[in-house]
């Protein structure tokens, strides 16, 4: 009886390893995860937020553009923790809906989403039309696009949606609160055309979160695969 015991406790306790081995990979890939969004949350801000800075599509306070970015401090790390949020957001809901976003799962469809959405960004502060609704129209015909060319998912739909209603929202309170303003508002503090960029974006993070998931969710498999094969 008590060598039957002891013999269970050895079992328990070699299989107990490799749980705690997964369970600190699970952990390092988490960090890893968040540091990636959010450092490609503050690049996007930095780089596309100078660029509507210096086409005066978007005003700050004259000791704000003294800086040695041209913005305000709090705009990298809020657009950061919201590309981290956005990120992990995306395959959270596809992992409730029980369905894994399959569509494009390569780093070389990622890149060219991030392409196209610094394009769009582009082209709201380069492109000059004839009056605010005729871009508008225009980037939010290329936002949509953006999402069939990379997503064509409801879910993907829905959450890009609700990102660009809730950023734009927030967005209209910052202006209101006079924190920063917009050159030639016309939609209430805020260029119609907005929204159109809040929804690419929240489409672009959302691809980079469900390809970052889908990478460690490879590697885990594998790493589980090697172990069991070692038993």
């Amino acid at each position: 009886m008590v060598l039957k015991f002891s013999e269970a406790r050895r079992r328990m306790s070699r299989s107990s390893v490799p749980m705690q081995a997964l369970l600190r990979q699970s952990q390092r890939s988490t960090l890893v995860r968040t540091l990636v969004l959010f450092a490609v949350g503050v690049v996007f801000a930095l780089v596309l937020n100078l660029l509507q800075v210096q086409r005066k599509v978007t005003l700050f306070p004259p000791e704000v553009l003294a800086s040695i970015f041209s913005s305000a401090w709090w705009v990298p790390p809020c657009c950061g923790a919201a590309a981290a949020f956005i990120g992990w957001i995306y395959p959270c809901v596809d992992e409730k809906l029980g369905r894994p976003h399959m569509f494009k799962r390569e780093w070389s469809s990622v890149m060219r989403c991030i392409a196209v959405f610094v394009g769009i960004n582009h082209a709201s502060a380069k492109i000059v039309f004839a009056n605010n609704l005729q871009l508008s129209i225009t980037l939010g015909a290329l936002s949509i696009g953006l999402w069939w060319l990379f997503d064509r998912s409801r879910s993907g739909l829905g959450l890009g949606l609700a990102i660009a209603v809730l950023a734009t929202f927030v967005t209209q309170i910052l202006v209101y609160s006079e924190i920063f303003q917009y050159s030639e508002p016309d939609f209430l503090y805020i260029r119609s055309w907005v929204p159109c960029i809040f929804f690419a974006g929240g489409i672009t993070m959302g691809s980079l979160g469900r390809q970052l998931a889908f990478q460690d969710d490879g590697d885990a498999d594998e790493s589980e695969g090697l172990k069991l094969h070692k038993d």
